[in-house]
Order: structure tokens, then sequence, then C-alpha cells
């Protein structure tokens, strides 16, 4: 039997999502997970009490760790220390999911059944046959759509969606995935992992999800963070092909 199932979860300002959320993907987890799981919360010193309440939910609940940091510094680097702390503790499979309630907890069992089976990454896709969006504007559903075909098209890959946060990672292949090195966030740090992965000539595999619109706080999606992908994503390819070069 592989080591256990590690989930870890980034959060800033989510106080009024997290128990919800926290205690939904411990009940999955339970039963997905007969190796054990750990569910690691990522906490960027939140003003608003995240981090304590994560803390509270830590001492209740034996699977739940919490991870601070001094400050904000962004989604990559959050998911970044996360793995890290993951991988060195002996996981078997490491998933990642917003902690605002847009994806739903029973897709981790999907996921983790997918790795299970063979897949390296599985990717919970809102853009494959089955997988949909909900409660978002027309104007964000462009704007995401838009932003997935961009990178496709640019990249040459057929992941349909780039830019989701919901995956599953054998250990290994995260591990030779080399997060360390990803310097970039927000959308950006998705699609990266995800082309990393497939330059590998690991086995992505997409599974169909509904993704719906957070149901409390504020979205972190800011212009910066778009701008980001955009130009994220030839430099990606560039580099790709200067080392195929090399």
């Amino acid at each position: 039997m592989t080591g256990p199932a590690w989930l870890i979860l980034p959060t800033y300002n989510e106080a009024e999502s997290l128990e919800a959320h926290v205690r939904a993907v411990h009940a999955v987890l339970g039963r997905a997970a007969p190796e054990g799981f750990r569910i690691l919360v990522v906490d960027d010193n939140s003003p608003d009490g995240t981090g304590a309440l994560a803390d509270r939910l830590a001492a209740e609940l034996e699977p739940v760790c919490v991870l601070h940091r001094a400050g904000k510094q962004g989604l990559g680097r959050a998911y970044v220390a996360g793995f890290a702390q993951a991988l060195e503790a002996g996981a078997g499979h490491v998933l990642e999911m917003d902690s605002d309630g847009s994806h739903d907890p029973a897709d981790l069992a999907r996921l983790l059944a997918a790795t299970r089976a063979g897949a390296d990454v599985a990717l919970g896709s809102r853009y494959v046959p089955g997988g949909r969006v909900r409660d978002w504007s027309l104007g964000r559903r462009l704007i995401s759509r838009g932003g997935c075909w961009y990178a496709r098209r640019v990249l040459g890959v057929g992941v349909r969606d780039l830019t989701g946060g919901l995956k599953c990672f054998r250990a290994a292949a995260l591990r030779a995935l080399e997060p360390e090195t990803v310097s970039s966030q927000g959308y950006a740090f998705q699609v990266e992992l995800t082309y990393r992965a497939l330059r590998r000539g690991l086995r992505v595999q997409e599974l169909p999800i509904t993704f719906r619109d957070r149901r409390a706080g504020t979205s972190k999606m800011s212009g910066r963070i778009a701008l980001e992908a955009v130009w994220l994503v030839p430099a990606l390819r560039l580099r790709a092909e200067r080392a195929a070069g090399a």
C-alpha cells in the first residue's frame, strides 16, 4: 500500500468557507483513502482569522494540519510549500483544490481512483464532455474559456482545462515535475504544472467536474494574475523548445 493521500488547501481570507469545506473533504477522504490521509491548510497570515480557524480544526480533526506563512506570497508559492511538506512526509498521492467550496469534495475520490488506475496526473476538467460551470456570468465564462483556448493553442497540447485547480498527482510524478522550480502564480501556475507533466511524457487524464462559483468570501482573481498567464504561456513554450534543442 502506498503512503497516505495529502490534500493541499491554500488559504487567504477564507474564514467564511473553510470550516464547512474542511469537514466535507474530511468525510470524503475518510472513505476514499484507506491508506490514510492528511489535509494541509497553507495559510498566508490571513487578516480575517482563517489561520486561527484552521488551528481549531486541526485540534479537533486529527488528519488536519496547518502551515502558517508570514504573509501573502501567492498561490503558486503556497502550493509549492504544501507539496514539499507532503512529499517529505511520505505522501503516496498529493491533491490540490480551492478552499472556497467551488470544487465538489466528492470529486477527490474520482481523482484518487484515476491515479491508482494508472494516471500520473488526474485533472478535474470543466471543459471535457460532461464538465460544466455554474453561477458564472457570461463575461467570466468567456474569459476562462478564452484563456484555456489560448494556452492550448500556444502550447500545442490537447488538455482542455489548463487553468483548473483541482488535481491529483502520484507522488513520484509530482517529484518529477520539480514544483520547487516553478515561479509562476495563479492560473499560470496551474498551466505550467500541467505543461511540464505533458512535456515529461506523464499520463495526464481529465475527468469531468461541475465547478460552482464561491458562495462566500471574495475572489482572489486580479488583472495582474490574468496578465501573468498571458505572457507566461508563450514563454513556457519558448523555454521548452530551447531545452529540447540544447
